[in-house]
C-alpha cells in the first residue's frame, strides 16, 4: 500500500507520519490489515525530521498545481489523507487564497484520485468551523451546517465534494470534523485558535502568552495524539459503516479557556499562568465566537473514534513532549 499525506510537513501531517511509519499497516478496501510500502509528502516545505527515505518520498509543491498532484498520485495510491489547508484567520483575511487553496486543491487532489480511475480511500481534514452562528448548547450530528467564516464555507464545499466524488464511485471518501487541535509545539500560526495552544505552550516555556478571548470563552477541543488516531481510525472504516453520509464530528472535550488556564494551574504551578495577559481581539472574538463549544458526537463514538480525558492531560502531555 501506498500512502498520500498533503500538508504532510505540517505539524499533523508529520504526526501522522511518524504514526503510519510505528504502525506499517493501513486497513484496505477489503477488510484486511496491508503493509505500508511507501508514504509520499506534498508541501510547499520540506520537513527534514523526517529521515526514513527508503519509506517516504517528499514532493514540494501546492496542492492546487495539477502536475504536482497527478505526479503523487499513481494507481498504488490507496490511501489520501488531504490534511493541506489555508488556515481560519488566514482564510478569513485572504478570501482568494483561501478559495484557491481549500476549495480549488482539494477538487485538483480529487480529480487527480479519479483520473486514475482505481477509488482511493480519501480522508478529508475538515473542521467544526462548518458549524456556526445561532446554534443549539450542544450541537448534534443532525444540527445543520452554517458555516459564518469563510474558512468553514470552504471546508463545507470539501466535505461537499468528498461525497458527491464518492457518491460517484471516483474515490471512497470521509470526511472528518476536527475541533480545534492542542496543545500544538512549534511557533504561534494564523489560525484564528492558534491562543488555545499559546495559552498552555508560551507559559510552559517560560514566556508571555497574549489571549486574545474572553475566559468564558468555550472550545472543543482535541489533543494531537487522539487527533492522528482518530485519523487513522476514519480511514480504517469500512464504506459500509460509513454509509451514505460521509461526514463526522470528531469526539472532543469541551471546556472554556478559564478551566483550561486551571488544568494548567494544576500541573504547571501558578508560576505558569501569570504569563498570560488578556488582551481582547475584536477580529478574533467575532471568528471564535461562531464556533460551536460542545457536541454530542454519538455517531462517531459508535463508530469506535477515541476519545481523550481530562484537559490536564493534555498539559502532561505536552510537557512530557518538549
Amino acid at each position: 500500500m501506498r500512502v498520500l499525506i498533503t500538508g504532510g510537513a505540517g505539524f499533523l501531517g508529520q504526526a501522522l507520519t511518524r504514526d503510519l511509519l510505528q504502525r506499517g499497516r493501513l486497513r484496505g478496501a477489503d477488510g484486511s490489515d496491508q503493509p505500508i510500502e511507501r508514504i509520499t509528502i506534498v508541501d510547499a516545505a520540506a520537513a527534514p525530521q523526517l529521515r526514513d527515505t527508503d519509506r517516504i518520498m517528499q514532493i514540494a509543491g501546492d496542492v492546487t498545481d495539477r502536475a504536482t498532484l497527478e505526479s503523487a498520485v499513481d494507481t498504488d495510491t490507496s490511501a489520501v489523507f488531504h490534511l493541506a489547508a489555508v488556515v481560519s484567520g488566514q482564510a478569513e483575511a485572504d478570501f482568494d487564497l483561501g478559495m484557491s487553496v481549500n476549495v480549488d486543491g482539494t477538487r485538483t487532489l480529487l480529480d487527480a484520485c479519479r483520473a486514475r480511475g482505481h477509488r482511493p480511500r480519501v480522508v478529508f481534514a475538515s473542521s467544526v468551523a462548518v458549524f456556526g452562528g445561532d446554534l443549539p448548547p450542544v450541537v448534534l450530528d443532525t444540527t445543520p451546517l452554517t458555516p459564518q467564516s469563510s474558512y468553514g464555507v470552504q471546508k463545507a464545499i470539501g466535505e461537499l465534494l468528498v461525497s458527491d466524488y464518492t457518491r460517484k464511485g471516483f474515490i471512497d471518501g470521509r470526511s472528518l470534523r476536527l475541533p480545534t487541535v492542542t496543545v500544538r509545539p512549534g511557533k504561534p500560526n494564523a489560525a484564528a485558535s492558534s491562543f488555545a495552544s499559546g495559552i498552555i505552550r508560551e507559559p510552559l516555556n517560560g514566556e508571555v502568552s497574549i489571549c486574545p478571548v474572553d475566559r468564558a470563552t468555550r472550545m472543543w477541543v482535541i489533543s494531537p495524539e487522539t487527533v492522528v488516531r482518530c485519523l487513522v481510525a476514519g480511514h480504517d472504516l469500512s464504506s459500509e459503516a460509513l454509509g451514505h453520509d460521509r461526514s463526522v464530528n470528531l469526539p472532543g472535550l469541551s471546556v472554556t479557556v478559564d478551566e483550561m488556564v486551571a488544568a494548567l494551574e494544576r500541573v504547571a504551578g501558578r508560576e505558569a499562568t501569570e504569563r498570560i495577559h488578556w488582551q481582547p481581539d475584536p477580529r478574533i472574538v467575532r471568528l471564535v465566537d461562531t464556533w460551536p463549544g460542545s457536541f454530542e458526537p454519538a455517531r462517531a463514538r459508535a463508530l469506535g473514534f477515541p476519545e481523550d480525558g481530562a484537559f490536564d492531560d493534555f498539559v502532561r502531555a505536552y510537557m512530557a513532549g518538549r
